[in-house]
């Protein structure tokens, strides 16, 4: 059961990270909070990595995928959802993470030859009808000066973590998570300090203590724990049952902008939700089965 006490974890920590983006970009500039948030996971991450049993099992050539993955995620990543976030809502942009669970199956089904079964099938079209539903009867409002945009680049983040997912896969066999979450921590780093020296970033002039809070938040719970237990449990469980907890996103975003922002759930919405979780429990119960 670890591995999926690890996902759901993963899940609430991701979704709460739209409510702190969200918060934490009306003070400072995007571009300072990502860098930000990548130095602090890496100094977080440094006293582990000193320590010893860590597995590094190179092999010749894997840099590229080490750095097509640091590449999807976090650079590209979140460098669109960080913009996306400029001109749709947190809510919104919660619901459009229910594609990538979609993206992660027929990547695996095309790219990793991993056939699914039936029902995890199943558990997605649900989980999707849900999130379209919940998408249906949800509304714009100040916070979202520009959703079709906003939405539109929240997806293109989606096709980034698709690739992280199914690299991330891929090398958990040689390498630990701590070693895959470091990678994407320094190659976060070194990505956006350098964003920071274009003209396009500004460094900010006050450092309010609830700002600073929430980067300290997203680097160190979120960055390292969110990204850690991820990678820790899709080495554990089948690539398509990782990328259907995904679908837990939009349910928890909701629930924390209603209590963090205010937002309210209507009855349209909150049945909506229903069948989101109805589909991620679906997924997972077939996949325990399996396993069994």
């Amino acid at each position: 059961m670890l591995p999926y006490i690890a996902l759901t974890a993963a899940m609430l920590l991701w979704s709460s990270s739209f409510i702190a983006l969200k918060t934490v970009f009306a003070v400072f500039d995007p571009l300072f909070v990502l860098f930000c948030r990548m130095i602090i996971a890496s100094i977080c991450l440094l006293p582990f990595l000193l320590g010893r049993g860590q597995r590094w099992r190179y092999q010749a050539g894997d840099w590229r995928w080490l750095l097509l993955m640091g590449l999807c995620e976090p650079c590209l990543y979140f460098l669109f959802e960080a913009q996306a976030l400029l001109y749709t809502s947190a809510s919104q942009a919660g619901m459009i993470t229910a594609t990538l669970p979609l993206l992660v199956a027929v990547g695996a089904h095309f790219l990793l030859r991993d056939r699914q079964p039936r029902t995890v099938w199943l558990g997605l079209g649900v989980s999707l009808g849900g999130v379209l539903l919940l998408t249906g009867g949800s509304q714009a409002d100040a916070s979202a000066p520009n959703p079709a945009l906003g939405n539109l680049l929240e997806f293109l983040a989606m096709v980034c973590a698709t690739g992280y997912v199914l690299i991330a896969k891929k090398l958990s066999s040689r390498y630990s998570a701590l070693v895959i979450t470091a990678t994407q921590t320094l190659m976060g780093s070194v990505w956006f300090g350098a964003a920071l020296l274009t003209p396009w970033a500004s460094w900010p002039q006050h450092f309010p203590l609830d700002a600073v809070l929430w980067v300290v938040y997203l680097g160190a719970c979120i960055t390292l724990g969110a990204y850690g237990m991820y990678t820790w449990a899709v080495g554990k469980v089948p690539v398509a049952l990782a990328g259907a907890f995904i679908n837990l996103i939009p349910l928890f975003t909701l629930l924390l902008a209603w209590l963090f922002l205010d937002e309210r759930l209507n009855g349209v919405q909150a049945l909506a939700s229903l069948l989101v979780l109805g589909g991620v429990l679906l997924s997972q119960w077939r996949g325990k089965s399996e396993k069994a």
